[in-house]
């Protein structure tokens, strides 16, 4: 109920409340050093200094947690990024190394289409012009058939154009697999980044309902200080008053004024008669003093008791302090072992698919035919 309160007030009022909570602490501090008479001559306000030393330290603690957040934050994104950089890299390197051995196995020289033209071994490897169509030699002018020399003419043309078709499709079918496989991984690293961006979030959310169940628990604990402080300051006060009374009541009925004969007190205290009017002790005066002798004793035991509850109260909000502050730090650590281990994971499964796709680009360069085919394959892919 307290974090929902805090919710709805608005900032304005809050600080509001704050400044007034701050000036009438002030102002109760100030009436205390000045109607205290030892405290004034003596000088130093150590209660007030050991709130404002406890308050500091709060602060410094909160401020040293909220550094060391951001400072793991920045850390795990760094890292995250290095990691990146280094896959991208990687990829790239595999990729160049792909290329060139798949151009030193099967694209090389021979495999061209025009390797005959400047082949070194074409007159070794050449043999006699036209050893078929039926003639021997073609012997008529030695000139070898100029027009429609080859018998298969047609057909040899027909057979490589469907050929270059066929490589043609191939050729594109596999450019539709390269670019759904990129879109795939793209889609799979947006993805991941969002959920990066969604643990970010959730870290900081985590953070500012820390800061204001600090900052609350910092407002009631200045709040009971202050209400105990008010109502020490009307115990005082009234037995300032009482004590006062009992003063005056004395007085009025004491041997001076009422005209007694017994005017043995002197006027340097209780304790002291005047030997030339004394007669003795009475009964009254013995058992006053008893009684005050007893007031004295339950007042010193009753202060002695307060001190010890307040020392007690002390000890327990620190121990709660330092509980809190130990269970914000464990579940801090588990949320960074969490967001550890789904990196982990993310980075095997990104594994487990490059291998796969760098398998299956081996099975489709190994089954792929030589030729004409690489050469426009290479040509398109640079």
């Amino acid at each position: 109920v307290g974090s929902q309160t805090m919710a709805v007030a608005l900032a304005k009022d809050l600080r509001q409340d704050a400044s007034l909570a701050k000036r009438r602490h002030a102002e109760l501090c100030r009436q205390k050093r000045i109607f205290n008479a030892r405290n004034r001559i003596i000088g130093g306000d150590t209660e007030a200094w050991d709130v404002q030393v406890h308050d500091q330290k709060i602060k410094e603690a909160t401020e040293k947690a909220r550094h060391e957040t951001f400072a793991a934050e920045m850390r795990q994104n760094d890292k995250i990024m290095c990691i990146l950089e280094n896959r991208i890299k990687r990829d790239r390197k595999n990729l160049c190394k792909a290329i060139s051995d798949f151009q030193q196995s099967f694209q090389k020289p021979e495999t061209r289409r025009e390797f005959d033209l400047s082949d070194p071994l074409a007159l070794k490897k050449d043999l006699p012009a036209r050893q078929s169509d039926n003639d021997i030699r073609n012997t008529i002018s030695g000139m070898q058939k100029f027009m429609g020399e080859d018998l298969n003419f047609h057909e040899r043309k027909k057979f490589q154009e469907e050929q270059n078709r066929e490589w043609s499709l191939q050729q594109q079918r596999e450019w539709k697999n390269a670019r759904a496989e990129q879109k795939c991984a793209e889609a799979l690293y947006t993805e991941t980044r969002l959920q990066f961006d969604e643990a970010a979030k959730h870290l900081q959310k985590l953070e500012g309902t820390t800061r204001k169940a600090v900052c609350a628990s910092v407002k009631d604990f200045n709040k009971s200080q202050a209400i105990e402080s008010v109502e020490r300051k009307k115990r005082e006060k009234k037995q300032e008053q009482e004590d006062n009374l009992t003063e005056i009541t004395n007085l009025l009925r004491g041997d001076l004024l009422s005209e007694n004969p017994q005017q043995a007190a002197s006027s340097f205290g209780p304790h002291r008669v005047v030997p030339d009017r004394w007669k003795g002790m009475m009964q009254e005066q013995l058992e006053q003093i008893r009684l005050v002798q007893k007031q004295q004793v339950q007042e010193k035991l009753r202060l002695q008791e307060e001190k010890h509850q307040r020392d007690l109260d002390w000890d327990r909000r620190r121990i709660q302090g330092a509980r809190a502050a130990l269970l914000f730090e464990r579940q801090q650590r588990r949320q960074q072992r969490d967001l550890r281990r789904a990196l982990d994971s993310s980075n095997l499964s990104l594994a487990k698919e490059q291998r796969l796709q760098k398998k299956y680009m081996n099975e489709v360069y190994t089954n792929q035919p030589t030729g004409d085919y690489f050469t426009q394959f290479n040509t398109g892919s640079r």
